[in-house]
Order: C-alpha cells, then sequence, then structure tokens
C-alpha cells in the first residue's frame, strides 16, 4: 500500500490510474476545472456536500477521503487495485488464519444478507473495478445464489452506512466445479442451473466467487461470519473451491488447507494482475477442529 498524507496525492494518482485529465475528473465531479486543480494542490478542501459525490464518482472508500480532507490530515495508506486501506503499516497485510478464527464470533450490524439492487450495484462495480474482465458474473446469478445460500452471501457498511465489501459465494453442483477445476470452463459461463440446494446435495460444492472488504476490521467480520457457517455445516462431505485473483488472500487459503489446483500466468499478463489468478480446493474441517 502506498500512505497518503495529502488529499490531492490520492486524487493525482486516481486520475492517473483510470487515465483521466483534470477536465474529465471536473465534468464528473460537476465542478470548474479550477477546483480539481486546486483540489490536488491541496489549496482547498472538498466540501462536505461533495465528498459523497467523490465517494460514487471515484469508488475509493469513504473512510479514506474522509481522512484526507481535512485542515489537519490523517495518513492514511491505500491500495486502490484492492480497494483496501489502513491507518498503519502493520495493518496493511491481513492477519493470520489462526487469528480470524480466534475471534470468529464477534459480529456487527453493519452486515447483512446481499437484498437490493444498490447492494448488487457495488459488488458489480467492485469486480469490475479491480478484475476488469477477470471475474464477470452475471446480476441474475448473484441474485439466485442469494436465495440459495443467504448465510454467507452478504455485504457490510462503514460507520458512515457506505459500502465496505462483500462476500458472494455460488452453491453449485459437483459436475460445475468439476469443469471449473479442470478449466472447461470459467466463472463467467455460470448460470442458474448450475446452483444447487446445497442441503440435499450429498457433497455439496461452495464457490467462493468473491470475498473483499476495505479494511481488516470489515474482513474480519465477513471471514467470521463463513467460519462460523462451516463450522456449524452438518455436511461432512462437503468441497470449498475459488478461483482467487486478489494477491493478499494467497496465504489465508494455505493457511487454512486449501490445496493449489493450478494457476494462471499467461491471463496473469493479460490482464496485467499482480499475481496470477489460482484455483484453490479444500474444506475448513481440519482448520476448524472437525476432523
Amino acid at each position: 500500500m502506498k500512505q497518503y498524507t495529502l488529499l490531492g496525492e490520492l486524487l493525482t494518482d486516481y486520475r492517473k490510474i483510470n487515465c483521466l485529465s483534470q477536465a474529465d475528473l471536473a465534468a464528473k465531479m460537476n465542478v470548474d476545472i479550477r477546483t480539481v486543480i486546486r483540489w490536488e494542490a491541496n489549496e482547498t478542501l472538498i466540501k462536505s456536500e461533495k465528498e459523497e459525490e467523490l465517494v460514487e464518482e471515484t469508488f475509493i472508500p469513504y473512510q479514506v477521503i474522509r481522512n484526507l480532507n481535512a485542515v489537519v490530515a490523517i495518513p492514511t495508506y491505500y491500495d486502490f487495485r484492492i480497494r483496501k486501506y489502513a491507518l498503519a503499516e502493520l495493518s496493511n497485510k491481513l492477519p493470520e488464519a489462526d487469528w480470524f478464527k480466534a475471534q470468529m464470533n464477534h459480529t456487527t450490524n453493519r452486515m447483512r444478507r446481499i437484498e437490493f439492487e444498490s447492494d448488487l450495484d457495488n459488488i458489480l462495480k467492485y469486480t469490475q473495478f479491480e478484475y476488469k474482465q477477470a471475474k464477470p458474473v452475471s446480476r441474475q446469478l448473484m441474485k439466485e445464489a442469494v436465495k440459495r445460500l443467504p448465510e454467507i452471501n452478504l455485504i457490510i457498511f462503514d460507520h458512515a452506512g457506505y459500502y465496505s465489501g462483500h462476500c458472494v459465494f455460488l452453491p453449485i453442483n459437483l459436475t460445475t466445479f468439476q469443469k471449473l477445476k479442470k478449466r472447461e470452463i470459467v466463472e463467467g459461463q455460470l448460470t442458474e442451473n448450475d446452483l444447487v440446494d446445497f442441503r440435499k446435495e450429498p457433497v455439496p460444492v461452495f464457490h467462493a466467487f468473491d470475498l473483499t472488504a476495505d479494511c481488516n476490521e470489515n474482513m474480519y467480520y465477513l471471514i467470521g461470519t463463513v467460519l462460523r457457517f462451516f463450522q456449524e455445516i452438518s455436511h461432512k462431505n462437503y468441497l470449498y473451491s475459488s478461483i482467487t485473483v486478489r494477491h493478499d488472500s494467497y496465504e489465508i487459503n494455505e493457511q487454512v488447507g486449501m490445496k493449489i489446483i493450478w494457476e494462471d500466468r499467461q491471463e496473469q499478463a493479460n490482464l496485467d494482475l499482480p499475481v496470477p489468478p489460482r484455483f484453490y480446493e479444500g474444506s475448513f474441517h481440519a482448520f476448524l477442529g472437525k476432523d
């Protein structure tokens, strides 16, 4: 992550990453170009009524903008690629998996089931924002997945009510799982017909399509809920799978006992990803002490 001490530097980096001119950003924010120039030169703060517009337009977490858009700014680390921030270098990385397990019974009222079209808007925006075309999936597929597996299809918000992260799990049939594993299909080809009622499956498969949060605190609540679900599930022979392109999740996947089945360095080069996409398979039995 890069540490930002001034809002102007953050906005300048945002424009460069997204190939926008100052005039482009001014048009998107419905302000004069001179206003953007002053923002980036740190000559003036953004008015409070424009902060929400800036969050909506840039998809930068509200807390990052709030920290930097102040007379006395709070230095904040931020990674544009994974939309994650931290206040200290120590908390840039995810904690060890055992820490998540030890704390997993804590909950928050800032997290709920995915319910509204606006929830799906944010999730789809994130997947396109981070992965470009690496992980396309349909809105209808996610809606159906929520119906069949509401326990771990979740969205979380920050303390001000802004979107902060989500987890999307697809309960798929064993045949579909094998096709993904053998690379006969990609996630973007999945349809509602690939989804099942996991309670009726002899070997249910829970495919983790995406799990993300804008800071470790929010990631903790999402992962904790997922771990509680798998601790309580009655199926002994379930399978967990994921195709991971988020570089900070490699270690935690391996710490919980997932196996790497394949990785795609060609796709990494094609999409300019920091790490190659990896297919993980396994279960949480050993990690959660259920074996």
